[in-house]
């Protein structure tokens, strides 16, 4: 997970000095060099790190803190409130055109994923704001581009592509880039004959989070040639040192939009400093588990899924598809570093553990029949060996499910008679099935 190494020598700073009653300057000073040390260990800009260690130190040292009851609370506070401005305070939207389309032109450097990138923003404004995506591929220089596309200039192929966003209805065009392993004037030449040829209303540049300092590096050096007004930052769901989103803001003076998290088109995320600061102090991410929860629930399917519970009717069909709505949120790793004190206690062994036990489950559940998913009870020791033969487990992992969902059914039971049942399904906990 993203932040993962710096969140735990974070929380070993501070759990110094949680153990003093009050602080005294040097106490801060202490807690602020190894701050300082794990901020560049996640490679975060030097210069950036300096100034930070410098602000937090000088609000820390304050009689407001000496003097508070919770000390040590209260510089994780002005350190959370620090990191959140640095990383540019609020999330920054994408400008929308008065008169449409909205054009967003996607630069930066081959392999970031910008054209991954470029599909998962179309996804994401015509799943979240109705809009009527085209996508423009100026990307020619791909193998057997030329033959795909029909024709190789990309100054051309933007033109076209913006007649037909405008003949057709589109009101949101999104041009993808060619990158360069690095920086040159043929790139930037092109870059600023398409953007003279779109007039886009965002130029978003995608960044690797994987490169660190580089990351920024690169940034700085697009910002100064192209109009950039924004950056999406990728690869924050991988193990990266993070230092990329906690200096881009601050060297280039753009803020991060959105942060891609994973592989599948869905996952991307509007980048909230605030939020993001949180995760990285271990304290998890609340509001952008419960969005996604929300975008993932079916209000109608959750309401008869309650009625389902309550009369004791819940059947292995009904776990199936709560497993897969959870899946929908997100990949066990990207979860799981949303929920708030997890940070250093929970390896990435512990994940793949659970993982690989809901495969378990999935795989099981599979390989029964129609009848056997919907009344369990009917599961024999004949069936038990058929179902784990189908789903390459074992007889005692079989036996374990039905223990272990019959316990969920018996705890439903005792639940029924809850009042305000309202959404029960969607707040309901299910005790870890454990192969």
């Amino acid at each position: 997970m993203a932040f993962e190494s710096l969140s735990d020598k974070l929380s070993a700073a501070f759990k110094k000095l949680r153990s003093k009653g009050k602080l005294s300057e040097s106490d801060i000073k202490e807690a602020m060099r190894e701050v300082k040390l794990a901020l560049l260990e996640a490679d975060v800009n030097y210069k950036v790190v300096k100034d930070f260690v410098k602000t937090v130190s000088e609000r820390a040292v304050g009689v407001e803190v000496l003097e508070s009851l919770t000390p040590a609370q209260q510089v994780i506070k002005i350190v959370n409130e620090e990191l959140t401005a640095l990383m540019g305070g609020e999330n920054a939207r994408i400008e929308f055109a008065s008169k449409p389309p909205t054009v967003i032109l996607m630069c930066g450097l081959q392999g970031s994923g910008k054209t991954t990138h470029a599909a998962k923003l179309a996804k994401y404004f015509k799943d979240k704001e109705g809009c009527r995506p085209l996508l423009i591929a100026c990307d020619v220089y791909r193998p057997a581009a030329i033959e795909q596309l029909g024709q190789g200039d990309p100054v051309e192929i933007a033109k076209e592509g913006m007649k037909f966003a405008k003949d057709h209805g589109h009101d949101l065009v999104i041009v993808d880039t060619a990158g360069r392993l690095h920086i040159d004037e043929k790139l930037m030449d092109e870059l600023k004959a398409i953007e003279a040829a779109v007039n886009p209303n965002e130029i978003l540049l995608v960044i690797d989070a994987m490169t660190g300092q580089d990351a920024v590096t690169v940034a700085d050096t697009f910002n100064k040639a192209l109009p950039v007004t924004g950056i999406i930052l990728t690869k924050l769901d991988s193990d990266t040192r993070g230092g990329a989103a906690i200096s881009v803001k601050q060297v280039t003076g753009k803020p991060i939009k959105f942060s891609g998290t994973g592989e599948k088109l869905d996952d991307i995320e509007p980048f909230h400093p605030s939020r993001m600061a949180s995760r990285i102090l271990g304290m998890g991410d609340v509001l952008t588990l419960i969005e996604k929860a929300q975008e993932t629930v079916d209000e109608k399917e959750a309401e008869k899924l309650a009625k389902k519970m309550k009369a004791n009717a819940f059947d292995m069909n009904d776990l199936l598809d709560q497993m897969q709505q959870i899946k929908k949120m997100g990949s066990m790793r990207s979860i799981i570093s949303m929920l708030p004190g997890v940070a250093g206690k929970v390896t990435d062994e512990n994940i793949d553990e659970g993982d690989r036990q809901l495969q378990l489950i999935e795989a099981m559940i599979y390989s029964m029949t129609k009848k056997e998913r919907e009344n369990p009870s009917i599961i024999n020791p004949s069936r038990k060996r058929r179902i784990a033969a189908g789903s390459g487990t074992r007889v005692e992992d079989v036996n374990r499910l039905l223990k272990q969902f019959d316990q969920m059914k018996q705890m439903m039971k005792k639940m029924g008679g809850m009042k305000g049942k309202k959404g029960f399904g969607r707040r309901m906990k299910f005790p870890p099935m454990n192969m």
